[in-house]
């Protein structure tokens, strides 16, 4: 799953006004943001389907530290604890450890059996939806789609970037994700790890278009 992640993060301002687009964004995707670093690292581990073999092109042998039920609950408990200390907003952080939470929750549904419980554990779990991309695909762009209208609904834009700012967003992402379900399979796992980390791209456009956006009935945002 991805497009339905920052669907998560758009939707999750309702909840949480006063907190970025961008912060909520880094809550979403946070265990995607720290597993292509960890690729890089040698932490973890994921191989390249040959094509013809599989349904989707990778097979993550080994993310026991960014993608085990285990780790996003302590991920979670990360990010709500260092926004809560920051911001003393305990509303906010709950949103945040939940967005970070909902990570795992979504890609029980679409992964293969391949995500661990607990680090070192072995018991693996995965509903397979990828399996059948006529009804994941559109579920996902559900996701993306509600997450977006809570966003737009929740604020309002001040300036021409803060109205045209989350079509970009969105434009962009939707370009990725049909280049992730129909185009071809990566060309090695370092490309993968780098390619990756433009996801912290979409968490700089987010901060960015968020100041163009005024909360509706609050002053400001955090």
């Amino acid at each position: 799953m991805f497009i339905g992640h920052f669907g998560v993060g758009l939707g999750a301002k309702k909840a949480a006004p006063r907190v970025s687009l961008g912060t909520l964004f880094i809550a979403a995707q946070f265990l995607d943001l720290l597993w292509p670093t960890f690729l890089l690292l040698g932490i973890e581990r994921v191989a390249i389907n040959p094509p013809g073999t599989s349904t989707v092109p990778l097979n993550f042998t080994y993310y026991p530290w960014t993608h085990s039920l285990f780790m996003a609950i302590v991920w979670g408990i990360v990010v709500g604890g260092i926004y809560f200390a920051l911001r003393k907003n305990g509303r906010a952080a709950i949103v945040l450890f939940f967005g970070v939470v909902s990570h795992w929750v979504l890609d029980l549904f679409v992964h293969h059996p391949d995500l661990p419980l607990v680090p070192g554990g072995g018991t693996f779990v995965g509903w397979s939806l990828w399996d059948h991309p006529g009804l994941e695909l559109p579920i996902e762009l559900a996701i993306f789609v509600i997450g977006l209208v809570l966003y737009l609904r929740t604020t309002s834009a001040k300036d021409a970037i803060g109205k045209f700012g989350p079509w970009l967003i969105a434009i962009l992402l939707v370009a990725i994700q049909m280049g992730n379900e129909f185009g071809p399979p990566p060309a090695s796992v370092t490309a993968i790890a780098w390619f990756a980390q433009l996801q912290w791209l979409f968490v700089a456009l987010a901060y960015w278009v968020d100041r163009h956006r005024i909360v509706r009935h609050l002053d400001s945002v955090e």
